[in-house]
């Protein structure tokens, strides 16, 4: 998901470079969430819901040339009967915060019950 930060992450970018103020780095851990519509910077996309679906914790390695991707298979059990389009990163606050948004290369259809799974070092973070 190349230059598809949203605006607060951006923004929380920005200020931590350039020293400005005090950002509050995201709380821990970040959640991937799959979308039915994509969002955009400034708004969420619309987030699969029913069957088992449930955000799931992304672990990911230190960043090279600028990139970093997923270190462990993502895994969806249970998925609802849907069509994904695209992925969404959160943090896990109280309220949480939208941090990353991105389509698929390719749209995902599951029928009630099936498993989605995004493997290991297939869901890339960059800025560029």
């Amino acid at each position: 998901m190349a230059d598809s930060l949203t605006n607060t992450a951006e923004n929380l970018t920005l200020d931590w470079i350039n020293g400005v103020g005090t950002p509050t780095r995201p709380t821990a851990p970040l959640k991937v969430a799959l979308v039915t519509a994509n969002g955009t910077d400034a708004a969420a996309g619309t987030e699969a819901s029913g069957g088992g679906y449930a955000r799931q914790t992304l672990t990911v390695a230190a960043a090279v040339n600028g990139a970093t991707a997923n270190s462990a298979d993502l895994v969806w059990s249970n998925m609802p009967a849907t069509t994904i389009v695209g992925v969404e990163i959160w943090d896990s606050a109280g309220t949480p915060v939208r941090l990353w948004y991105g389509p698929l290369s390719a749209s995902r259809t599951t029928a009630a019950g099936d498993e989605l799974r995004l493997p290991a070092a297939s869901l890339t973070l960059s800025i560029q």
